[in-house]
């Protein structure tokens, strides 16, 4: 292992990086450099390669890659409000309404089209009142944005028809799964729904989604090994593992994210222990040295003494848990591996400190950058932010061609392949220009004029955008505040229609009356005053108190018209 050059490198970058301060000034001359990057790529992809899903960045055209639905163009919709361009992020939402079909002949993953495409429509929606778009009554509860989400959303639900719940890796859109596909899946493709599942069924009303990937994500929980941990690849149908690797990079990453965000989200107790279970077998078996290696899932015996690219989020979503200290010693172990590099190889050799054979390359990954951008909010240390300009610039020497971005085929040399994925319009460039913007209104801030929060829900009773926001994997922002606002409504509708049809049970409404008989008359105008000691009892409906304009009133509780 090259551990004292490593060492001496990270010395010299620490000392070198913590000696900048950072400026309102700078930062502003950042972000618009970041912007200039973001439509260099993105005209580059309408003017070259749209309705294809992505740019071909050294022929300039384009081809489809994950489901032939203008994916970079929906990945990228979010991404256009978080850079400040309402008009733009208006023209396209139109246009993705009047383009984009899913009743298609065509096999796509059931992971990636949850992620870049559900995600993205939901995030989009729920940002379309900050977008200036024209709302509907009762957003965000309903709209065009999320009926496509919703859409594209249904097309999956067959691969949950499986045996153990666990989905198939791939499903044809306008067929289903087909009769040969393998019942194979990573780990990240079972566990890797909860977040766009659970938003769609609180803001639909329907509990199918969330139900299929809590059962996906249980199914999981139950196959981990006696040791506690969970491998790369599983056969969905018998529910026996197929590869035997536990680590936090390729195939699983995603399903550790989910249970975090998904228990912040959610504020589900549940998903969160499963983590802090499987984060203590992780920090047994595979740490070594602030480094996580792969093990095996039965013995916790090192099989890949390997770090991979994709295992750069682990420091951001440490950083979502308090662990600072653990996080910032692992960000500078794989910030070392980039000043190396100038990226991320795909696989990292940690004993021999170099790129794997045919893993040396870099495909414009965020998640180097998204950690920087969740340690920065949480330190205020702007190392973050020169570690963020060295990205930048890095990226922009390396990869930019005239026709966009090009990911790395070999950055031991920098060779260019001809590719641009749709993640680096939805995360890379994200994350990179919210690192430099601090006061953005997804980091809680905002500047004036911009507001911190929003109305929404039936009447405008709801306070949106006021909670913060959860990224999905794809970086698109969900607002924990839509999905209370929509089910809460939802909820009381329920409770209502369940008052109104016990009220017209001829054998309810009779117990009802004889327990009436045994108190006071509730219209006896001292039924509302407690007397010493006297509790009062909780009303049918959880609704706040309302004033007395009322029109409507069933068993004491008191409904407006707009209720």
């Amino acid at each position: 292992m090259r551990a004292p050059v490593c060492a001496a490198l990270l010395l010299w970058l620490l000392s070198d990086a913590a000696s900048r301060q950072f400026s309102e000034e700078d930062m502003a001359a950042v972000r618009q450099r970041i912007k200039s990057m973001f439509y260099h790529a993105y005209n580059s992809y309408l003017d070259n390669a749209f309705p294809y899903d992505e740019l071909r960045p050294l022929t300039c055209d384009g081809h489809d890659t994950w489901g032939s639905f203008s994916l970079t163009l929906i990945d990228a919709l979010d991404t256009l409000l978080v850079l400040g361009n309402r008009t733009e992020f208006q023209r396209v939402a139109s246009l993705l309404q009047d383009t984009v079909d899913f009743d298609i002949d065509v096999n796509a993953s059931v992971f990636e089209t949850n992620i870049r495409v559900v995600g993205g429509l939901l995030s989009a929606h729920l940002l379309s009142g900050r977008g200036g778009m024209d709302l509907e009554p009762g957003w965000p509860c309903s709209g065009p944005l999320l009926r496509m989400a919703e859409d594209a959303a249904r097309k999956l639900l067959p691969a949950f028809q499986t045996p153990t719940g666990m989905p198939y890796g791939t499903i044809n859109l306008l067929y289903g799964v087909s009769p040969t596909e393998t019942p194979v899946t990573c780990t990240a493709g079972v566990g890797t729904f909860i977040l766009e599942f659970a938003t769609l069924s609180r803001l639909t009303g329907d509990p199918t989604f969330e139900n299929a990937a809590r059962r996906a994500m249980s199914a999981l929980w139950r196959t981990r090994s006696d040791i506690g941990l969970v491998g790369n690849h599983v056969d969905i149908v018998t529910q026996k593992w197929v590869a035997q690797d536990a680590g936090i990079g390729a195939g699983v990453d995603s399903y550790f994210e989910y249970l975090v965000k998904g228990a912040i989200m959610l504020q589900d107790q549940d998903l969160l222990n499963m983590f802090h279970a499987y984060d203590r077998a992780i920090q047994n078996y595979t740490r070594f040295d602030d480094w996580y290696l792969w093990v095996q899932m039965h013995k916790g015996t090192v099989t890949m003494p390997v770090f991979q690219s994709l295992e750069a989020f682990w420091p951001g979503l440490q950083s979502l848990l308090g662990n600072l200290d653990g996080a910032v010693r692992t960000f500078q172990n794989y910030y070392s591996v980039w000043r190396q590099f100038g990226g991320l190889p795909e696989f990292y050799s940690i004993p021999q400190g170099y790129t794997v054979d045919k893993r040396e390359g870099y495909p414009l990954r965020p998640e180097l950058i998204e950690s920087a951008m969740y340690l920065f909010r949480a330190t205020g240390d702007h190392t973050y932010l020169q570690l963020g300009l060295d990205a930048l610039e890095s990226i922009e020497r390396i990869t930019r061609t005239p026709c966009g971005y090009a990911s790395v085929k070999d950055l031991r040399d920098h060779q260019l392949d001809n590719r641009m994925e749709s993640f680096f319009l939805a995360e890379t460039i994200k994350y990179l220009y919210l690192l430099f913007d601090p006061a953005h209104f997804l980091h809680g801030g905002g500047r004036e004029g911009d507001g911190s929060w929003e109305e929404g829900g039936e009447g405008g009773q709801c306070v949106l955008g006021a909670g913060g926001f959860i990224f999905n994997t794809e970086a698109h922002p969900l607002d924990p505040a839509a999905l209370y606002c929509c089910s809460r409504h939802t909820q009381d509708r329920q409770e209502l229609q369940d008052i109104l049809l016990s009220l017209s049970q001829p054998g309810e409404r009779a117990d009802s009356q004889s327990q009436q008989a045994e108190g006071p008359p509730p219209n006896r105008s001292d039924s509302i005053v407690l007397k010493p000691g006297e509790k009062k009892t909780a009303p049918p409906l959880s609704c706040p108190v309302q004033p007395f304009s009322a029109r409507l009133a069933i068993l004491g509780q008191v409904f407006t018209d707009n209720t």
